[in-house]
C-alpha cells in the first residue's frame, strides 16, 4: 500500500494500523462491541480506491447479516443475494469485473440494482480465520476491470483481522457461559453436600441414606433439591427422618 490515502490525506499507513489494531482487539469493548465493526465498510473506502464497502458476518447459529456498510445503497447490496452471501457459503472469493456482461455469474436481480447504483464491478473477500469462514467483506467499484492486487491485499488483511476479533469475543464469551454454569453447579452442589452431612448425623444413617431421602422428599414435593438443602441446612425446613 502507498503511503497517502487516496483523498492524498498522506495517512494511509497509520490509519491502516490503527483499524488492524481496533478490529483484532475487541476484548476490551464491551460497551460497544460491533463499534470497530460497523466502521470496517468506511476504513475499507478510505483505504482502498473501492467506491463503497459492505460488511457480512454470520452469528453462532449462522444467520448472516450486514454488520456495517459505506452507505445505503451498499449496505441494501451487501444483504441481498449476491457475492456475500455467496462468499460466505463457499468460502472463497466471488468477483465480478464487470457487471454489464450479459453471463455474469450472480443474480440478475443483482446485478441490476448494483448497476442501478452505479457500481460496475464487485468483489466479495472471505472474513475467516484458518478454515473458519466468519462472514464476507464485499466491496464496490465504479470502474470495470479487476480488483488490483494492492486493494485486495488490504481488504485481505482488514477481513482477517476483523475474522480474529470477532473469534476472539466469541471465545470469551463461551468461557464467561462456562464460568457462569460451573458457579451455578458449585452454589447447588455445596448446600446440598452440607444438608446431607446435617441429616446422617441427626438421623444417624450414612450419608448416601440422608441424600436418599432428601431427593426423594424433594421428587414428592416438586421442589429443587438445592433449595430443600438450603431449607434444611438454615433450619426454615424440618424433614422427618426415615421410616423404619
Amino acid at each position: 500500500m502507498h503511503d497517502d490515502l487516496p483523498d492524498g490525506s498522506g495517512a494511509g499507513r497509520r490509519l491502516l494500523a490503527g483499524t488492524l489494531v481496533e478490529l483484532a482487539d475487541t476484548l476490551g469493548d464491551d460497551g460497544e462491541p460491533d463499534a470497530a465493526l460497523r466502521r470496517l465498510a468506511g476504513r475499507c473506502v478510505r483505504l482502498t480506491a473501492v467506491a463503497a464497502a459492505g460488511l457480512l458476518l454470520a452469528d453462532e447459529h449462522g444467520d448472516i447479516r450486514v454488520i456495517g456498510a459505506s452507505g445505503e445503497p451498499a449496505r441494501l447490496l451487501t444483504a441481498a443475494d449476491g457475492p456475500g452471501p455467496e462468499c460466505y457459503r463457499s468460502g472463497a472469493d466471488v468477483g465480478v469485473a464487470d457487471l454489464g456482461r450479459p453471463l455474469d455469474p450472480l443474480p440478475a436481480d443483482f446485478a441490476r440494482r448494483a448497476l442501478a447504483a452505479g457500481y460496475v464491478a464487485v468483489f466479495a473477500i472471505p472474513v475467516r480465520h484458518r478454515k473458519e469462514v466468519l462472514g464476507a467483506l464485499v466491496l464496490y467499484r465504479t470502474t470495470a476491470g479487476p480488483l488490483p492486487a494492492e486493494t485486495a491485499a488490504v481488504a485481505r488483511a482488514l477481513a482477517d483481522a476483523a475474522a480474529v476479533g470477532v473469534l476472539q469475543r466469541r471465545t470469551r464469551r463461551h468461557h464467561q457461559r462456562l464460568a457462569a454454569q460451573l458457579q451455578s453447579a458449585l452454589d447447588t452442589r455445596v448446600p446440598v453436600e452440607q444438608a446431607k452431612g446435617v441429616l446422617a448425623e441427626r438421623w444417624h444413617v450414612s450419608v448416601e441414606e440422608a441424600f436418599a431421602h432428601l431427593r426423594a422428599h424433594a421428587r414428592a414435593h416438586r421442589l429443587r433439591v438445592a433449595d430443600l438443602a438450603i431449607g434444611v441446612i438454615t433450619g426454615r425446613t424440618h424433614l422427618p427422618p426415615p421410616g423404619p
